[in-house]
Formats: C-alpha cells, sequence, structure tokens
C-alpha cells in the first residue's frame, strides 16, 4: 500500500494514510482512460445543428424555365442547392452524440486515473475542508497553502460553505465522491480529496 502524507487547510502535515492498492495501485488503462474523456465530450455536446434540404426550403414547385430551346442548362426547381436561398446538400440535422461505457469499464477508467496522480505526486490529501462562512478568499488561502491554485477538489459529500466560496475560482473544481470524472481528474494539474473522499473512492471502486 503506497502511504501519503495528510495536510490540513494550513498545508501542515498532520499526519499519513495508506491508499488501497486496489484503486490507487492499479494497472494504467491508457486506452480505457482516453474512452472515458471521449465519452464525457461526446456526451456535453448538443448535436443541436440543422439545415435545411431542398425539401425543406420555401419556394421551387415549378420548373423555372422549359427544358430545351432556351440557351440555359436544364434546371428542375429553383431551391436546388446551386440555386440562391436553395437546399443543403447533405445538411446536418440534430443528433445525439452520447454512448454508452460499460460500468467495469468505468470504474478501470477512473482507478487508472487515480493512479496515475498519485504516480506523478499531484495528489494531495487533507484532513477536512470546512468553513464557516462563505468567503472566495478562503477557498483561496486553502489552495495556496496547499501549493494547488489549479486544482481538482473532491470532498466526501456536498458542502454548501464550500461550494459557494469555490464557484468564483476559474481554477478550481469542487465535487465529491459520488461523481468523479477522470476528464476531470486529467484536466487539472492537482487532486485534492478529503480523508472521508478517499475512503469512499476506496468502497465504491475497490
Amino acid at each position: 500500500m503506497a502511504t501519503v502524507s495528510v495536510y490540513n487547510m494550513d498545508g501542515q502535515t498532520v499526519g499519513t494514510m495508506e491508499l488501497s492498492d486496489a484503486v490507487f495501485g492499479a494497472p494504467v488503462n491508457e486506452h480505457l482512460v482516453h474512452q472515458a474523456v471521449v465519452q464525457h465530450l461526446a456526451n456535453k455536446r448538443q448535436g443541436t445543428q440543422k439545415a435545411k434540404t431542398r425539401a425543406e426550403v420555401s419556394g421551387g414547385g415549378i420548373k423555372p424555365w422549359r427544358q430545351k430551346g432556351t440557351g440555359h442548362a436544364r434546371q428542375g426547381s429553383i431551391r436546388a442547392p446551386q440555386w440562391r436561398h436553395g437546399g443543403v446538400v447533405f445538411a446536418p440535422t440534430p443528433r445525439d452524440y452520447s454512448f454508452r461505457m460499460n460500468k467495469k469499464e468505468k470504474k478501470a477508467a477512473l482507478r487508472s486515473a487515480l493512479t496515475s496522480k498519485l504516480l506523478e505526486e499531484n495528489l494531495i490529501v487533507v484532513d477536512a475542508l470546512t468553513f464557516e462562512d462563505v468567503k472566495t478568499k478562503n477557498m483561496v488561502r486553502v489552495m495556496k497553502n496547499l501549493g494547488a491554485e489549479k486544482a481538482y477538489v473532491v470532498l466526501e459529500g456536498a458542502d454548501r460553505n464550500v461550494f459557494l466560496s469555490t464557484r468564483n475560482l476559474q481554477d478550481v473544481k469542487l465535487s465529491h465522491a459520488g461523481s468523479l470524472s477522470v476528464y476531470d481528474i486529467l484536466k487539472y494539474q492537482k487532486l485534492v480529496l478529503t480523508q472521508g473522499a478517499v475512503k469512499t473512492i476506496e468502497e465504491v471502486f475497490a
């Protein structure tokens, strides 16, 4: 088992904690990590692009001129794609880009991402993260003490004061152990976990 230092909100070492090898010592599967990131980005796509085909634009119900004898090229409709205000060839239509991953694949991808953060020494464990009042400077101070100005912070559960103190920070994202994201783990330089979050993660993903 890997052993990491546990810090308080002032950045001082207050103890150590052993991490489960089943979660933080798993083989790093780059393919599944890539698949999880692609899924995250695909599921965020709205897919609402739309253009009209020649069947959907207005007008063009009559042949513009007779087939022969005019000197013009033959035309069947003024709403064909080559005409101004004509329809679009192979026009994009609304679609769903999302796809699913198996539960085992999702868990393996998360274990790989967590293990990679530990191997890179970018994983920080804090004993607790709570604020008595809502102030952004409280979170700024804690992140500075931990040396994690750009971080993905994961709590054991939802905390209103911490959430409201974090939402204005562009480089810090807050989440809880039940909604971990491979994309966010990789996006941010540091991964900050509370001790409670570590225990929950180990219970769920072991």
